[in-house]
């Protein structure tokens, strides 16, 4: 018998089909874009950042603004005031090296992009890998509350520490699936496994989701 993450990631793919990576945005604005997206809602998070690149053509530019005039851009996608000194600092630190491009990135290693982008300050494990899966390609999962909630209930992971999910799940799903494996459980996680009343009779994972099976 298949391994129960390969039989996630099959039952996924063929209720959602094989999401194939695209290059979604250049590291830098994906890594703005992921800062953006924390707490509030995917429409917010692209509207605060169209706000921020018209009133900054380039990052140089929101480098050197004013926090008060970035928090202003970047209001309507909620705690501004907290991601804009973030953004700004981040901006300061790519700046110093006189550069403003990340591309770079694509040509270390995992480990090695990783501790970089998580060397900025509020950059954590899920942030590190959005931008290093979405812009880069690289097999890195991300573990936003859908994967979490998902792979908890099924029965992947226990109920750990961000961190450590990231490291469990990073060992079960093989890295040429990484990618679809995270769209499709986002996308499970908000059709049909969702927080509060899942829809379990729609669920393609029913027959070996231990939640499903528990009756709870």
């Amino acid at each position: 018998m298949k391994p129960k993450a390969i039989q996630v990631c099959d039952l996924l793919d063929s209720a959602y089909g094989e999401a194939k990576w695209e290059r979604h945005n250049p590291p830098l604005d994906e890594l703005a874009l992921t800062i953006l997206s924390q707490n509030t809602t995917a429409a917010n998070c692209q509207a605060a950042f169209r706000n921020l690149r018209d009133r900054f053509p380039t990052w140089e530019m929101v480098a050197q603004a004013p926090v008060e005039e970035i928090a202003d851009a970047i209001r309507i996608g909620g705690l501004a005031d907290i991601k804009a000194p973030r953004i700004k600092a981040i901006l300061r630190q790519i700046g110093a090296s006189g550069s403003y491009n990340l591309d770079w990135l694509a040509d270390v290693s995992v480990e090695e992009a990783r501790r970089y982008l998580e060397g900025f300050p509020g950059v954590g494990r899920k942030t590190a890998a959005c931008v290093l899966l979405f812009s880069l390609g690289k097999p890195v999962l991300p573990v936003d509350t859908h994967v979490y909630r998902v792979a908890w209930r099924v029965g992947l992971i226990s109920k750990i520490g961000a961190e450590k999910a990231h490291d469990l799940l990073a060992e079960q799903i093989p890295p040429k699936r990484v990618y679809s494996y995270h769209i499709n459980m986002v996308r499970h996680g908000r059709r049909v496994c969702k927080a509060r009343n899942p829809r379990r009779e729609e669920c393609v994972l029913r027959e070996i989701c231990g939640y499903v099976q528990s009756g709870t």
